[in-house]
């Protein structure tokens, strides 16, 4: 699975040096998208300067970058393309679009699902676009609505968009944020002294010292100046359909979602687990980094005794960015080492938060019984994966989705492990909630 994107912003009531501050902000969300980093400020003339490129954070910017990038207000974006197709510079946000209303920086997490209508009936009146990306149609529909307000025209523009998706806007020193009618995507607010800020995650305003205000609701649209925010619906809310995911994988554990610990909540997910799939087994052990947390409740739950048998690289990248399998299967034997000591002559646990394809479990479980493993039992802390996303996270194909071919059964033989058992759809929703959640890769 791949993640979605970031995107972070701050507004001042001074020209500083706020683009290191958005630094800061990418960097504690870096872990959403590894593809490309960018940062646009906008300083007191209202002119947009911006720097982007291919790479993570820390490669892409340096202080003699960051020196020049004062202003303001700014906003900043990482990336992983969920929306297009070959990745290329011209795809890395923010997008810098210069019309009628001045100059304006946007940035995107999600999926429009309609962008590729919208971009015809566009094309078909004239409109150029310079990227792949499913963000741009959101600025050509702008630049054609009749309105001499900027923010009116986003307003009526913005209810045209279908999907998944959070959006932030640099526009005359003001920044704009706004997502979807259900909330799927994540978006927050945190104020930093008399700033305010916007990020994916709450994760992002611990390491600048910002306090987290709350999440940015459903159909709602905030505009933030200097240090006043205002809030309004720019559509008609519908029911809240938070990704479930979130809380599953993609977020960092220090993040929070609708008052909700991503740490707690994946803790809770391992008790369940223990609760309802226990084990006879010496050890519990994690895949690093998103499968700790869920170990940890297993373990406090079941009172097997949790320790660290299996050792992340943290300077390989995720395995699924390799474009061919036969890569894949390299990389994973790069990433992951098991610690022969914890593992020879034991019965292990082996708590994950998914599989996907099950290339990487199935690699997982045979580094385990090399390394002298007595016996592997899978516990994954969510259902089977049954249906690609379609709301701006890269599901592989239903061909691709290993729960689309096996059952558990044959799950489990195919990943030649001794048992495996997935957290079921009831017990996630006890542990995140009936309502307010997507779980619709998991229901056929």
């Amino acid at each position: 699975m791949k993640d979605e994107c970031g995107v972070f912003g701050i507004c001042s009531d001074k020209e500083e040096r706020i683009g290191n501050i958005v630094y800061f902000g990418i960097y504690a969300l870096q872990h959403r998208g590894q593809e490309s980093a960018g940062i646009a400020v906008s300083d007191k003339n209202n002119k947009i300067s911006f720097y982007k490129n291919t790479g993570l954070v820390s490669e892409v910017f340096n202080q003699e970058i960051l020196s020049k990038l004062q202003g303001i207000s700014a906003i900043g974006h990482v990336r992983y393309s969920t929306s297009g197709g070959k990745f290329t510079i011209d795809n890395a946000q923010p997008l810098i679009s210069s019309f009628k209303y001045g100059m304006v920086a946007l940035a995107h997490n999600g999926n429009i699902t309609n962008a590729a209508k919208l971009k015809k009936q566009l094309e078909n009146s004239g409109a150029i676009f310079r990227s792949d990306s499913d963000s741009e149609v959101l600025l050509h529909l702008i630049a054609k609505n009749k309105s001499d307000d900027f923010i009116e025209a986003l307003k009526q523009e913005a209810h045209k968009l279908e999907g998944a998706f959070s959006i932030i806007i640099l526009y005359n020193n003001k920044i704009i944020a706004f997502k979807d009618k259900n909330s799927i995507r994540p978006l927050c607010i945190g104020k930093l002294g008399n700033r305010y800020a916007i990020s994916s995650e709450s994760c992002a305003f611990d390491m600048i010292d910002a306090v987290f205000i709350r999440e940015i609701n459903e159909g709602e649209i905030i505009v933030i100046e200097k240090d006043k925010i205002i809030s309004e619906i720019y559509i008609k809310k519908s029911e809240r359909k938070f990704c479930a995911f979130e809380h599953i994988y993609f977020s960092r554990p220090d993040s929070v979602f609708f008052e909700k610990s991503v740490h707690l909540s994946r803790k809770e997910m391992g008790r369940k687990l223990a609760e309802h799939f226990p084990v006879n087994a010496d050890v519990v052990i994690p895949v690093p980094d998103s499968g700790i947390s869920c170990a940890l409740g297993y373990s406090e739950y079941s009172k097997i005794p949790y320790d660290k048998g299996i050792i992340r690289n943290h300077y390989i990248g995720r395995t699924f960015i390799q474009p061919i399998q036969e890569l894949r299967n390299i990389k994973v034997k790069m990433k992951l080492n098991p610690i022969f000591h914890v593992i020879n002559g034991k019965k292990i646990v082996l708590v994950d938060d998914s599989i996907v394809r099950g290339t990487t479990s199935k690699k997982l479980v045979s580094l385990l019984k090399n390394a002298g493993a007595a016996e592997v039992h899978l516990r994954i802390s969510c259902p089977m994966i049954v249906k690609p996303c379609k709301l701006g996270i890269d599901t592989p194909s239903t061909e691709e989705l290993i729960a689309c071919r096996m059952n558990k059964n044959q799950i489990r033989d195919y990943l030649k492990a001794d048992s495996i058992e997935f957290l079921e759809l009831p017990y996630l929703k006890q542990c995140l909630g009936q309502k307010g959640y997507c779980y619709k890769c998991f229901t056929p």
